[in-house]
């Protein structure tokens, strides 16, 4: 599990690869991955907009960006957790990805971005 603190925001991550999506023979390799957002901040903060980085190595770089995550803008208070699951699939069976979330706190609306920490993706039968 992946994780970093910054601006008091603690994002964890953890993937999974997941065989029922994917078709290697296509050079397809599906993996999930859960996010927790732990606001360590005296005031509420909200979820604004995700940026991501994908690497398929070997082959290049796609940025992925926009509202929210997973349909929603949440509003995270202090001490609390949030914690979503999405996925993303790759054309290679190594990939990277990394990126950042901008926040907005609640009571001030001062805006601020927190990365979320590099993680690898990797099909298991490369691990052996």
């Amino acid at each position: 599990m992946s994780h970093k603190i910054s601006s008091n925001v603690k994002i964890l991550v953890k993937a999974w690869y997941r065989s029922d999506l994917s078709n290697p023979e296509e050079q397809q390799y599906f993996y999930n991955y859960r996010i927790f957002i732990e606001n360590k901040r005296k005031e509420s903060i909200q979820l604004l907009h995700r940026h991501w980085k994908v690497e398929h190595l070997l082959i290049g770089d796609q940025i992925v960006e926009g509202p929210g995550v997973v349909g929603e803008l949440p509003v995270i208070h202090p001490n609390e957790r949030y914690e979503y699951v999405s996925g993303c699939e790759f054309w290679m069976p190594i990939g990277r990805m990394s990126g950042f979330y901008t926040f907005q706190c609640v009571e001030s609306t001062q805006m601020f971005t927190a990365p979320i920490p590099m993680f690898t993706v990797e099909f298991p039968p490369n691990l052996s």
